[in-house]
């Protein structure tokens, strides 16, 4: 990373890097509504309640997304980044390309960044960059697709649902294709991998390797959260965390300070969630995967 543009972002990046993560703030924008895969340890919802990635108190449309900067930075001056990570996929609809056009007229200064499935990355990876996105997070649990077809139920892409192993060979092709894609223009890249204990705890050193070769900059590995499906998995020890960490770090930087941010998240990690002062009471939404 030699860009010394990509260098400040990094450093003022609270989910980049430790410094950071204690020192700047970051706000999510919730304004994609709708996904287009639906992965068997993922439960979305309306609540403002659960601390954990797909939930938000509301939806909002891009054209609040402005007036809502402004709001956060009043809350929190110390917010440097405005990212969008859901409740659905940020790119199953065009909500979030149009949310980071105006934010980024509005607030020039703000580091874009987006969390992504990835099926949709290789369509939109210079349209974001257009747009002033500089960090993409894309998470990836397998690049086998045997292993990816016990974590994803289906897919929804260009209209037709694919199950299985089909399903899980063209998301792994997506996400390789947009993360190579979007590091070439020169964005951070950063890899999210949700830790299943027997099912992709003994392939995370392979999906570092090959995720690090199609260009990603650096790797967070999440504990999983059992629901939906995945209920009745134990969640990972720390011990298996540490195992998972240390094989990845072979490959590619480790990140180690994720806080299992909700999708309306709002201020300096670890020091409070304003998002209930942010977004006020919650609106009703609906929620669907294709």
């Amino acid at each position: 990373m030699e860009d010394p543009e990509l260098v400040r972002i990094a450093r003022t990046h609270p989910c980049l890097s430790r410094e950071a993560n204690t020192a700047f703030g970051r706000l999510h924008l919730p304004v994609s509504p709708a996904c287009n895969i639906q992965c068997r340890f993922c439960s979305r919802t309306l609540n403002k309640t659960e601390q954990r990635p797909g939930v938000t108190g509301k939806v909002l449309r891009p054209e609040e997304a402005v007036e809502t900067v402004r709001r956060a930075l009043e809350l929190c001056p110390e917010i440097t980044v405005a990212g969008i990570a859901g409740p659905g996929d940020t790119l199953a609809t065009d909500s979030a390309l149009e949310t980071f056009r105006l934010v980024h007229e509005a607030y020039p200064a703000l580091t874009l960044c987006l969390s992504t499935n990835g099926l949709m990355l290789p369509d939109y990876a210079q349209k974001l960059y257009d747009v002033g996105v500089r960090t993409v997070t894309v998470t990836v649990n397998a690049v086998d697709p045997k292993i990816q077809a016990k974590i994803i139920s289906h897919i929804v892409f260009r209209g037709v649902r694919y199950i299985g192993e089909e399903a899980a060979a063209i998301l792994i092709r997506r996400q390789l294709e947009g993360i190579r894609k979007i590091s070439a223009l020169g964005t951070i890249v950063k890899i999210n991998t949700v830790l299943i204990p027997g099912i992709n705890d003994a392939h995370i050193g392979t999906v570092a390797k090959t995720v690090r070769e199609a260009g990603a900059d650096i790797y967070n590995i999440i504990p999983l959260i059992p629901q939906h499906d995945f209920a009745d998995l134990p969640a990972p020890t720390c011990e298996q965390i540490e195992k998972a960490r240390a094989e990845a770090g072979k490959y590619i930087p480790i990140f180690r300070h994720c806080q299992h941010c909700r999708a309306d998240a709002c201020g300096i990690p670890g020091r409070g969630d304003l998002s209930a002062k942010l977004y006020g009471e919650a609106c009703a939404e609906t929620f669907s995967h294709g």
